[in-house]
């Protein structure tokens, strides 16, 4: 890329409120963590007076598990945004086309631009059947989408990635929420970068502990490319052990998934037209944007406004939390109609 177009480049704008007495439907971070979590991030502090081997060896064992690949095919890094920089990196080149999905977050757009190359923005649900892989150097998805909340058809998904294949495209697929469904990963898939958090689902985004996963040659190139002692030893320990808990994960889904059809039929009694959800990630429209921001941060809530996101307008995108404060926030948004 050339050095002076970096300046061009804006930062993106994300949720989160620096306001902790608000409750927090802005991000899509889990508001349970594991026990025993801070225990071992205590215990951790220890290791973090000497330099780490950099080998992440158990971290890596435990994050194919979590995706359902094999160790040697799993690149940490510290958060998904530096692995979808990673990714990004090793596959884009100065000139070359990316296909995006339009609305998505915007940091896709941002590090192919970064690259030097030129986003193109399809419609989410047209991107399967319009893209041609062959136009493009990358294909950069999100499974679950965000900010839409829905997942493309996993049959729809594998036939699109081995059309990718074939034609020499890699599929980079942000995985970010799919920790908080029961939908396989795309990882250990030929062609395809996925790109994990860790740390979203377990409820501790601020560690900033996630990985990249890919085979052959990409694993390959992603592995080369990889900055050293990027993950410092408490997030590697702290992850390693989040990764581990298979009962902490089965009671977020099961929330999920109670809470998340009762939220979506009363956002649409309420008149909102909230959009279909396949995680926890539930995005709505509403027709006074400004009243919904006001009335909930009264209420003592915030909630992302969505109009920052291509083709959104009026929209609101909010997590699934706790029923409790469910139940109040949905109380607040009937304030806003």
């Amino acid at each position: 890329m050339d050095p002076g177009s970096v300046s061009d480049v804006d930062h993106v704008t994300h949720g989160g409120t620096a306001d902790h007495s608000l409750v927090d439907f802005s991000t899509g971070s889990n508001p349970e963590r594991p026990s025993g979590l801070a225990g071992v991030y205590e215990s951790a502090l220890s290791t973090a007076r000497r330099d780490s081997l950099d080998d992440c060896s158990r971290f890596r064992v435990a994050a194919a598990a979590f995706v359902g690949c094999n160790p040697d095919e799993v690149v940490p890094a510290a958060g998904v945004i530096q692995a979808l920089r990673l990714a990004v990196g090793v596959t884009v080149s100065p000139g070359d086309s990316v296909a995006l999905p339009a609305p998505c977050c915007g940091e896709y757009a941002r590090e192919v631009r970064l690259q030097g190359g030129e986003p193109v923005h399809v419609p989410h649900d047209r991107l399967l059947e319009r893209v041609d892989p062959a136009e493009h150097a990358t294909v950069i998805l999100s499974y679950p989408a965000n900010p839409l909340g829905t997942a493309y058809p996993r049959a729809e998904l594998r036939a699109f990635i081995d059309d990718c294949r074939r034609a020499d495209t890699p599929v980079i697929v942000d995985e970010t929420y799919l920790g908080f469904t029961r939908l396989p990963s795309t990882a250990g898939l030929d062609g395809v970068i996925a790109l994990h958090s860790v740390t979203n689902v377990f409820g501790v985004p601020s560690l900033r502990a996630g990985f990249a996963a890919a085979t052959g040659d990409l694993g390959d190139r992603l592995s080369r490319a990889r900055c050293s002692w990027v993950l410092s030893s408490p997030a590697v320990e702290v992850a390693t052990f989040c990764l581990e808990q298979d009962d902490f994960l089965e009671a977020t889904r099961d929330r999920v998934e109670r809470e998340r059809p009762r939220i979506l039929a009363e956002l649409d009694r309420l008149g909102y037209d909230p959009h279909p959800a396949d995680g926890a990630l539930v995005l709505f429209r509403a027709a006074d944007v400004d009243r919904v921001l006001r009335e909930t941060r009264r209420r003592g809530f915030a909630v992302r406004d969505a109009r920052d996101y291509r083709r959104l307008d009026s929209h609101v995108r909010i997590n699934v939390r706790r029923p409790d404060e469910n139940d109040r926030l949905l109380d607040a948004l009937a304030e806003a109609v």
